[in-house]
C-alpha cells in the first residue's frame, strides 16, 4: 500500500453557511465559501488535531491505573495566511466574533473540484482577534485568526 502524501493535497475552505444539522455540506454551500488554499502558509492549518481527555475508572482495590475515553477538543486552532497587497477580502473578512466553518478535504488534488460523497472534516468555528505576524527578512507579510470551535465538529462528514 502506497503512502498518501500531503503536498497539494489539501484543500481547506471557509463557509458561511452549512445548513445539514449533521455538517455533511453540499457542494453548492462549499463553491459559496472562500478558498484559503492559495493563501495558507504551507504550516497554516494549525491545531486542527483533536486531544482526548482520559477519565479514569480505577475503583480503590484496583491494581492498575484503567482509563476511557473522555471529552476530546482542540486548543491552539488557528489559520496562518498570507497578507495580499492592496484590498485583501480574505483579511477584511477575518473580524473577531465571526461565525462560520472551516471545511478540509485530504487526499484528492487541492485543485479537484467538490463534489458529491468526498470526505471531509467540518469544524463549526468563531473567529477570534486577528494577530498581525511580527516583519521578517525573506518572508511575506502574515496574519493569524484564532479559530474556536465552537460546537461538536463532524470529522467524518460527507459532501452531497
Amino acid at each position: 500500500m502506497a503512502d498518501s502524501l500531503s503536498d497539494g493535497r489539501t484543500r481547506v475552505y471557509w463557509v458561511l453557511t452549512i445548513a445539514s444539522a449533521l455538517l455533511n455540506p453540499t457542494t453548492a454551500e462549499l463553491n459559496a465559501g472562500t478558498n484559503l488554499g492559495p493563501l495558507l502558509t504551507p504550516d497554516g492549518l494549525v491545531g486542527f488535531e483533536p486531544e482526548t481527555a482520559d477519565v479514569d475508572v480505577s475503583s480503590i482495590d484496583s491494581t492498575f491505573d484503567t482509563k476511557v475515553a473522555g471529552r476530546a477538543s482542540f486548543s491552539g486552532t488557528l489559520l496562518r495566511l498570507k497578507k495580499a497587497t492592496g484590498s485583501d477580502a480574505v483579511y477584511n473578512a477575518f473580524v473577531r466574533d465571526v461565525a462560520g466553518f472551516v471545511v478540509v478535504r485530504r487526499d484528492l488534488a487541492a485543485g479537484t473540484a467538490w463534489a458529491a460523497a468526498q470526505a471531509v472534516e467540518v469544524y463549526p468555528s468563531v473567529t477570534g482577534e486577528t494577530r498581525n505576524l511580527a516583519p521578517e527578512s525573506n518572508t511575506v507579510h502574515r496574519y493569524e485568526v484564532p479559530i474556536k470551535v465552537s460546537s461538536t465538529p463532524n470529522l467524518r462528514a460527507t459532501t452531497s
